[in-house]
């Protein structure tokens, strides 16, 4: 709710950001989505300082300021699981089973790709993400070195992760632990670390229990692809006698602060399995993907909120998503719901704002820090101009933003109280310039002649 109006002495030093004018998503004590209106934002070292009213915010001095009229103020949405790099593959595997697409395309691809490449495609995918009101992504990829200065560079927030199946021996996930330990905290405390095994399909049962045991040690999350789709669950139940899930609790992961990706191979089974999970264990959604790709089931949201697990919403990778849009991910997963659950009540579009927020700032182990506008919290905010024709007239404010609203609806992006894009003009990346560096290096990039690839899905 509006905080208290700020209190500024006549020696007070000036807030660093004030946005005025605007509606403010808040969450009340038990979480509830409520919006306040006529409403102004105080931002003081990277941190929101108050929320208060436009009245109450006359005559206070501000080093920049932003008149949001009109405008609704939301928590920076998260991307809770991407590859930012493959954007440079967008719509380059299209119309195929998944396994043609990894082993036909992807990974015949990624075979070829550079730090050069890793870098061009997450300059081009940060300024996408910035332009649609991502203020945070969880990545998993490979070159994070690269990652990392992008990200350090173009003041985005990130949780990154290095990729490394087993077949690359154990400097794979040594190199995983290295990275994660050596960038924790950088950029000013906008980077976050994790491990990152690919998925238990590509990672050893050996490879996995190391890696639980290397994250206790040093306290880091683990990001993991799992249970991605019901033909996985069931390969391993065939092979194994265990679901993906269970690969990953008799491997000490559930011990962990666990973020799998996808998801939509959990079974009943799996349930108490991560019910019982002694770690912070989430799910992080990215339902695009899923219809594409034509896979029968999605992620059980009911079912896990139902024992307490956080479910983010995500794009995957450009390669299979065709965009880094979570705003798109919120709609479609809402819709999503409904018809799997044959229950138009379930997800509601405050239930989904809440998946966009609280819900995505836990499954990244954020929750203290950002996905709310409150006192305290970290400055990622954007600002939605909902005066378009397709936004008008609003009877239910939520319904629009998650139904009838675009990513292009997004004004003004700020981090840490950095303003990144305002009025839609990016501050922080030049497009134009990297994609006139990425076309030239296409042809060498996409290049399959020599019949490599980094691994073989077999699921």
């Amino acid at each position: 709710m509006v905080s208290d109006s700020p209190t500024a002495s006549p020696n007070a030093s000036p807030a660093d950001l004030l946005i005025t004018g605007c509606t403010v998503l808040v969450h009340d004590d038990q979480e509830r989505i409520a919006f306040e209106q006529d409403a102004a934002i105080v931002v003081r070292d990277g941190l929101v300082e108050s929320v208060t009213s436009v009245a109450d915010a006359v005559g206070l001095a501000a080093v920049e300021r932003v008149d949001a009229r009109g405008q609704i103020a939301l928590p920076g949405l998260i991307n809770c699981h991407t590859h930012a790099p493959m954007v440079a593959l967008r719509g380059l595997a299209e119309d195929l089973p998944t396994e043609e697409w990894f082993n036909d395309v992807v990974w015949p691809v990624e075979s070829n790709l550079t730090e050069k490449d890793v870098e061009l495609g997450a300059r081009l995918a940060c300024a996408e993400l910035i332009r649609a009101g991502v203020t945070c992504f969880a990545d998993h990829y490979f070159s994070m070195d690269t990652v990392a200065a992008v990200v350090a560079e173009c003041g985005i927030r990130a949780h990154l992760g290095e990729a490394y199946f087993s077949s690359q021996g154990p400097q794979g996930r040594e190199k995983s632990l290295e990275f994660a330990l050596r960038h924790r905290g950088t950029a000013d405390g906008r980077i976050t670390t994790a491990l990152a095994p690919h998925a238990p399909y590509t990672v050893t049962d050996a490879d996995l229990a190391a890696t639980a045991q290397l994250a206790l040690e040093h306290g880091l999350p683990v990001h993991i692809h799992a249970a991605e789709n019901r033909d996985q669950t069931d390969t391993s139940l065939s092979r194994h006698g265990i679901t993906p899930i269970e690969v990953l609790d008799r491997a000490g992961l559930l011990a962990t602060d666990l973020l799998i990706a996808h998801g939509t191979g959990i079974i009943d089974r799996d349930l108490p399995v991560l019910e019982r999970a002694s770690g912070r264990t989430a799910v992080a959604i990215a339902p695009r993907g899923y219809l594409k790709f034509a896979w029968p089931d999605t992620t059980p949201i009911r079912a896990l909120r139902a024992i307490g697990i956080p479910v983010g919403l995500a794009t995957d990778g450009a390669a299979s998503n065709n965009s880094l849009d979570v705003w798109e991910s919120m709609a479609l997963t809402s819709l999503v719901q409904k018809s799997v659950e044959g229950d138009p009540r379930w997800l509601t579009s405050r239930q989904a704002l809440h998946h966009a927020t609280l819900q995505s700032a836990r499954a990244v182990g954020l929750g203290d820090s950002i996905g709310c506008i409150a006192p305290g919290r970290r400055a990622d905010i954007v600002l939605v101009d909902l005066t378009g024709p397709h936004t008008q007239p609003v009877h239910d404010l939520a319904a629009t933003l998650v139904h009838s609203a675009r990513s292009s609806d997004v004004r003004t992006t700020i981090v840490d109280g950095r303003v990144l894009m305002r009025d839609r003009e990016l501050l922080t990346l030049d497009v134009p310039a990297v994609v006139r560096e990425l076309e030239d290096r296409l042809p060498t990039l996409v290049d399959r002649s020599h019949g490599r690839r980094i691994q073989e899905y077999d699921t």
